[in-house]
């Protein structure tokens, strides 16, 4: 089973951010694609008792379900994850309410994905904010966040249903989702 370690960190300035990516040797493998997220658990939140994810994902065109699980948090946030292709979502998601698990979250942001041959980062616009994250093998990370100008003190491990509750709880926000039109935003094209 594979193990994600990654790190994420606020974007203040994307345009800036992608000179710092090209310029450390970085280079985009997707353009910038929509996502949309929805997580599932069982009624009562068995999953998230135990600390785990079930994510269906539409990114562009293509599905993927993930789950994750055996989640550690140090100066990296690291789980187990399992992922794979899906033909048709919405099939997908008719099978997982017939097992009996609900949509619980659903996250929506624009998404470039960039490599450089030992790990990735991607470059995430949300609804209440942009965030990029590095995913590859613990040295590399910090590696890579020092060469795009970002501290340890910058690193964030939570995930975005998290980021999302606090930012709720910080702006009073009543949006009950991650999505442009839940947070009042328009998409920029």
């Amino acid at each position: 089973m594979k193990r994600e370690v990654e790190i994420k960190f606020r974007v203040a300035d994307a345009r800036a951010l992608r000179r710092k990516l090209l310029g450390a040797g970085f280079r985009r493998v997707t353009r910038r694609t929509r996502e949309m997220n929805t997580l599932y658990d069982l009624p009562g939140g068995v999953l998230r008792a135990r600390r785990e994810l079930l994510r269906l994902r539409k990114y562009g065109m293509d599905w993927k379900l993930t789950h994750k699980s055996g989640g550690k948090t140090g100066r990296h946030s690291s789980r187990k994850e399992l992922e794979t292709g899906v033909a048709d979502g919405k099939k997908m998601d008719a099978i997982l309410q017939g097992l009996g698990y609900e949509p619980t979250f659903r996250y929506e942001k624009f998404r470039a994905e960039w490599k450089d041959g030992k790990g990735n980062v991607v470059v995430d616009e949300t609804p209440i904010g942009n965030f990029c994250e590095i995913e590859g093998p613990p040295r590399w990370i910090d590696a890579s966040a020092k060469k795009l100008g970002v501290s340890r003190s910058n690193y964030i491990t939570k995930n975005y249903a998290t980021l999302f509750a606090e930012w709720t709880h910080q702006t009073g926000s009543k949006a009950k989702e991650m999505t442009f039109l839940a947070v009042g935003q328009k998409r920029a094209v």
